[in-house]
């Protein structure tokens, strides 16, 4: 067992070679865990299946390597539940598979939105500009330019949720 300087107690334990499950011809795996006790005596435990050999040299920078890992796609949640993609973890599959389909087209707009802010610079502008970097502001203004205004190009949108409407610049209203 290990102590941080914060008090933080903490151990790994491990194993190789651990058969996936009882079937005859079972996969080989390794198997890490990595125990935390915070200073109130409350346990933490990890757990990951890998096929990197574990001993005392390879333990903790799988460990580290899992954490972030998991941080990543914890913040990827986290943005598709309360970012403005409603997406929950218990989505569920419905009948017939449509909130299946409808999961698979709010991971299709997460994709093309990341996309966008990679390799968007018009995107990357009206995200630090109007909503200060949170997608929910964002997606906020773009919905109410799109239900009072007929957009034609993406530049166009995201000019005008950047700098507003402008007479010079005009997006006809939506007639229809």
């Amino acid at each position: 067992m290990r102590l941080s300087p914060t008090g933080i107690k903490w151990w790994f334990r491990y194993a190789n070679d651990v058969r996936l499950n009882k079937a005859k011809y079972a996969e080989q795996v390794n198997v890490l865990d990595f125990v935390e006790t915070d200073k109130k005596g409350k346990q933490h435990i990890w757990c990951w299946v890998t096929d990197i050999p574990l001993n005392e040299e390879t333990i903790e920078p799988v460990m580290k390597g899992g954490r972030c890992r998991w941080h990543i796609e914890n913040q990827t949640f986290n943005t598709l539940k309360n970012q403005g993609y409603d997406l929950e973890h218990n989505y569920g599959h419905g009948e017939k598979h449509l909130a299946t389909n409808l999961a698979y087209l709010t991971m299709l707009a997460f994709l093309v939105d990341q996309i966008q802010e990679l390799c968007c610079p018009q995107f990357q502008e009206a995200l630090r500009t109007r909503s200060k970097g949170v997608r929910i502001a964002l997606w906020k203004w773009i919905q109410g330019y799109f239900l009072h205004w007929l957009i034609k190009t993406w530049e166009g949108l995201f000019y005008t949720v950047t700098h507003g409407i402008e007479e010079k610049r005009v997006i006809p209203f939506d007639t229809s």
